[in-house]
């Protein structure tokens, strides 16, 4: 069977892509395997690889296959009930496994704070005729992808499955996630779709065999992928990526490279050796101790010192004693090429970061104290000794406010923004607003892991003003020389709902005009925010507006954040 069927479409399929409604963001669809999303232990990860293109601007279409065994698990059943080929009932069983796979990557991104929709097989409208098991497909109906897309950072839809004429649903052929991720590539008008895979790229060998010849192809024709990737990649969404244009990028998770399957062919050539990056953490709390347990099962870095105040303190990550210091300068002695700064202090933190960068060394800090006390002379200090800061993770916790901030500048002049910046205050408002008691709140607020245990920081509103200092210096290469504080009081009158904690930042005449406020806000930006949730809203002086909004607090956001620093700063 072949998927060249989808060309027989209606005309509304045939259109040229920039005909469309495309939504205002660049969209890039990314088909995960079962080679790569193998159990939930791997969906972490594969959230990790769609949280960085979010991250970039984009928005994201995840295809996703059944997690590693299930497909045949799931045949295997079928069959034992005497079901035989293309039953048309069949399908709908199997096709169970690609929807649980679907809702755990989807809770894996949520978990991050990604705005994430799952589709089902019915809901996407991959409409297919043919046999119950090798059916080919015929196009998208129904516009519910579309809308998806316009209204959602990221979109999830489960693979291998349509659905046909007379209402059933129907597999694609083994392989057939990859057909599904090349569908849905093309009808969104896209130049390309991205299959990840658990080998980055296409080789003229087997590299998962052991040999040491083997060598990748960064570009390759058509015919030479039908011939050596009929393992990797399914042959029906190759036919179809050809016939609509569309360039196929086989790599692994992470990568930036990869190969290009399309009109070109390059000689294949040895790729380079990984070698794991050397990385210290400093700190073991909330967002230190999620750092180890991510880099300890991550090979592509070398974990080589944990920053702690007492070794013996019980920790709810496992770390090798040996790892453990209390001297900062025996933490850089260590030989760290990045340093992932997450200490509570925001003096000892400064202090830190500057040893690190006066050693020439790169940093990603999520402690917003420590940066804003002086974020250009801690960049000067960078440039001069050859080190490299980020810092992305210090405000918005996962939510991508200064790549937000210098996309806007990018665009052209800012002259404000606004945002809710604290995730523990406002989870704290949501839950006054609800009724609760200001003890209780704060407990809860303590209990999900948002709020420290002294939280005056948060309530008294510094830990918001220090995150205003920082995105004013992104916006505008200053800080505002006075920024007024509203305070969340026990003792306060009860609040109502609605009401938020909002830094905001303008240029009026010259000066920057700064404040951190508690008000009722009707913006429904703000007004959507429950929880933990952050937001940030950015004015450009030709009248555009950029927003990013996402969880501000809680271990696995904030971790996510300093991760995809410390994926930038490894790459560079």
């Amino acid at each position: 069977m072949s998927a060249l069927d989808l060309l027989d479409r209606p005309a509304r399929a045939r259109r040229p892509a920039a005909a469309r409604a495309a939504p205002a963001e660049e969209v890039v669809v990314l088909k995960f395997g079962s080679s790569v999303l193998r159990s939930i232990a791997d969906a972490p990860r594969a959230a990790s690889e769609v949280y960085r293109h979010v991250r970039a601007g984009r928005r994201v279409v995840a295809v996703v296959s059944a997690l590693a065994g299930e497909t045949d698990r799931r045949l295997a059943e079928a069959r034992a009930l005497g079901l035989a080929h293309d039953n048309d009932l069949l399908p709908a069983h199997v096709l169970l496994g690609e929807e649980e796979a679907a809702a755990l990557l989807a809770l894996a991104c949520d978990r991050i704070g990604l705005d994430v929709m799952p589709l089902g097989v019915r809901e996407l409208g991959l409409a297919a005729v043919g046999p119950a098991e090798h059916a080919r497909p015929m196009g998208i109906e129904g516009g519910r992808l579309e809308a998806a897309v316009q209204q959602h950072e990221v979109v999830i839809a489960p693979g291998f499955g349509a659905v046909r004429p007379c209402g059933r649903l129907a597999l694609l052929g083994r392989g057939g996630t990859d057909l599904t991720a090349v569908v849905i590539a093309a009808e969104l008008g896209l130049d390309h779709v991205r299959l990840l895979k658990d080998v980055d790229g296409l080789f003229d060998r087997d590299p998962n065999a052991g040999d040491p010849a083997a060598h990748r192809f960064e570009a390759c024709d058509w015919a030479t992928a039908r011939r050596l990737g009929g393992k990797l990649i399914q042959l029906d969404a190759l036919d179809l990526a050809e016939a609509r244009g569309l360039e196929v990028v086989v790599a692994a998770p992470g990568s930036s490279g990869g190969t290009r399957i399309g009109a070109q062919l390059a000689p294949p050539v040895a790729p380079a050796d990984p070698r794991p990056v050397r990385v210290a953490v400093a700190g073991c709390g909330v967002v230190g101790g999620g750092l180890v347990g991510r880099l300890s099962a991550d090979p592509r870095y070398e974990l080589v010192g944990v920053l702690v105040r007492d070794p013996a303190r019980p920790r709810d990550v496992e770390v090798d004693p040996a790892l453990l210091t209390t001297d900062a300068d025996a933490l850089l002695a260590r030989g760290p090429e990045v340093v992932l700064e997450a200490l509570s202090d925001g003096t000892a933190g400064h202090a830190l970061i500057r040893k690190a960068l006066q050693a020439g060394l790169a940093v990603a800090s999520a402690n917003k104290q420590a940066i804003s006390v002086d974020p250009a002379g801690l960049a000067a200090l960078a440039a001069q000794h050859g080190g490299r800061l980020a810092y992305s993770a210090a405000v918005g916790g996962g939510s991508p406010m200064i790549e937000t901030l210098r996309k806007a500048r990018a665009a052209g002049e800012v002259v404000g923004f606004e945002a809710v910046l604290n995730g523990t205050v406002n989870f704290m408002l949501d839950r006054l607003g609800q009724g609760a008691a200001f003890e209780v709140a704060l407990a809860e607020a303590r209990a999900a892991g948002f709020a420290e245990e002294d939280p005056s920081a948060d309530l008294e509103g510094h830990d918001s003003a220090a995150k205003v200092r920082l995105l004013a210096h992104e916006a505008f290469g200053r800080l505002p020389e006075a920024l007024p504080l509203d305070a969340l009081k026990a003792a306060a009158p009860p609040v109502a709902a609605g009401v938020r904690q909002v830094g905001a930042c303008r240029l009026e005449e010259g000066a920057l005009v700064a404040s951190v406020r508690l008000a009722p806000v009707e913006d429904p930006l703000f007004l959507g925010l429950h929880g933990e949730r952050n937001a940030l809203r950015v004015f450009g002086a030709d009248g555009r507006v950029w927003t990013c909004r996402g969880r501000g607090a809680g271990r696995h956001a904030t971790c996510e954040s300093v991760l995809a620093d410390l994926r930038d700063l490894a790459e560079v």
